[in-house]
């Protein structure tokens, strides 16, 4: 998919309307960004913005994200039970102290 995020106000404009006139390839609206399909009419569009807003618009290539091929089962098994925790204000830290789950230290040093 192709990332398109926007930085003023007449480059949201013509980006709202870019994907109204294009739902075709328009793959999801963010308000300040959209995905387009990654194909050459998905590329138009988006250069065709920055070629009319310069640096307001802003085009990223993206790739969905798989969790169980990018990601450790003791990761995602962490965000579940801190998701299910007990108190809603306990932080992460505090919850990963003494259990089996990655503390966020060594969270950070990982790599997908």
């Amino acid at each position: 998919m192709l990332l398109v995020m926007v930085y003023s106000r007449e480059a949201r404009t013509s980006l709202r309307n870019a994907c109204r006139a294009h739902e075709d390839v328009v793959v999801r609206r963010f308000g300040r960004a959209a995905t387009f399909e990654e194909n050459g009419y998905g590329a138009f569009l988006a250069l065709r913005l920055r070629a009319e807003h310069g640096g307001d618009v802003q085009i990223e290539r993206t790739r969905p994200f798989n969790e169980f091929e990018a990601v450790n089962s003791d990761v995602r098994e962490a965000a579940s039970a801190y998701t299910d925790r007990e108190s809603s204000s306990t932080p992460y830290a505090k919850f990963a102290a003494g259990s089996s789950h990655p503390d966020p230290d060594a969270l950070r040093k990982r790599s997908l």
